[in-house]
C-alpha cells in the first residue's frame, strides 16, 4: 500500500512539470506571435510611407502648343517658339541675394592696403557681381592718384586695416633709433626681403627696411635700386605718421628725420615732392 502511494505522487509531480512546461510552451508562442505581429504592421506602415513618397505628384511639362498655319509676313507663327523663349528667360533669371558683412570701416576712415599704402575711404557703395549684391569700400590713394574698390567681405583677406594708434607709432619710432641689421648676402636677395617687408603693410617691418637702408653718412653711397627702396619704404611710414598722429607733413619729416639722423644731412632726398 505504502508502495502505491508513493508512486502515485509521484505520477502526480510528473504531471505537474509537464503541465508547466506546457503553459510555458504556451507563453513563449504568444509573444512570438505578438512580436511577428508588431513586425508585420511596421512593414505594412513603412510599405505605406514609401508609396505615399512615389505616390508625390511629379512635375509634368506643358505641353506646347501646335503650329499654326497663320502667316505674318510671308512667316508662319509659331507660338511654341514664343513659349520655349519665355521658359528660356525664365530660367536665366537668377534670384539676387545680398550678402549681409559687418563694417569694419567707415567712410572718411584712414586705412592701409599692403600693396598701395595709407588711402581713406570716401564711399562705401553697392554693385552687382555674378547675380549677387555686394558691398564695396571705395579707398582714394591721393599721392597715387588711385581709387580702389575692396569688397567688404574680403577685407581681412586682403589684409586692409586701421591705421596704427598714436601709442603703437611711438613705439614703432623706437625701432629707427636702432643699429641697422643688415645680412652679408647678395644685394639681389636682400632687396627681395626688403621689398616683401614694404608690401606686408606691417609697420614695424617698413621701419625696419627704413632703419637699415638709411644712410646717414655723406661717405658711405647708396646704388639707385637701394635708394628707391628707400625713399618708397620712407614715404610709406611717413603717410601712416601723417595719419596716425594728424600732424602736417612737415612736421612728420622732421621727426622721423631727427631720429634717422638726416636732419644734418645735406644732401638727403627731399621727399616733399
Amino acid at each position: 500500500m505504502k508502495k502505491n502511494k508513493k508512486s502515485i505522487k509521484k505520477k502526480k509531480k510528473v504531471v505537474k512539470k509537464v503541465l508547466k512546461k506546457k503553459k510555458a510552451i504556451k507563453k513563449v508562442l504568444k509573444k512570438k506571435k505578438v512580436v511577428k505581429k508588431t513586425i508585420k504592421k511596421k512593414k505594412v506602415a513603412s510599405k505605406k510611407k514609401v508609396e505615399a513618397k512615389k505616390t508625390v505628384k511629379k512635375f509634368v511639362a506643358p505641353k506646347m502648343p501646335q503650329q499654326s498655319n497663320k502667316k505674318v509676313n510671308n512667316r508662319i507663327i509659331n507660338p511654341s517658339h514664343y513659349q520655349a523663349k519665355k521658359v528660356k528667360k525664365f530660367l536665366e533669371i537668377k534670384t539676387i541675394k545680398e550678402k549681409k558683412v559687418k563694417k569694419i570701416f567707415e567712410t572718411k576712415d584712414h586705412v592701409v592696403y599692403p600693396t598701395h599704402g595709407v588711402g581713406q575711404v570716401i564711399d562705401i557703395e553697392k554693385r552687382e557681381v555674378v547675380g549677387q549684391k555686394l558691398e564695396m569700400y571705395v579707398i582714394e590713394f591721393v599721392k597715387d592718384k588711385l581709387i580702389l574698390r575692396v569688397p567688404v567681405d574680403k577685407a581681412k583677406k586682403l589684409s586692409l586695416r586701421k591705421v596704427s594708434k598714436p601709442s603703437k607709432i611711438q613705439n614703432v619710432l623706437k625701432i629707427l633709433s636702432q643699429k641697422a641689421k643688415i645680412k652679408r648676402t647678395m644685394w639681389s636677395r636682400r632687396a627681395q626681403e626688403y621689398d616683401l617687408k614694404i608690401n606686408s603693410g606691417e609697420i614695424e617691418q617698413i621701419a625696419e627696411v627704413v632703419r637699415d637702408l638709411n644712410r646717414a653718412n655723406n661717405q658711405i653711397e647708396q646704388s639707385y635700386s637701394e635708394r628707391q627702396l628707400f625713399e618708397l619704404s620712407y614715404d610709406r611710414f611717413l603717410r601712416e605718421v601723417i595719419a596716425s598722429l594728424k600732424i602736417t607733413e612737415e612736421n612728420a619729416i622732421k621727426k622721423i628725420d631727427k631720429i634717422l639722423g638726416r636732419d644734418k644731412l645735406k644732401n638727403a632726398p627731399s621727399l616733399l615732392n
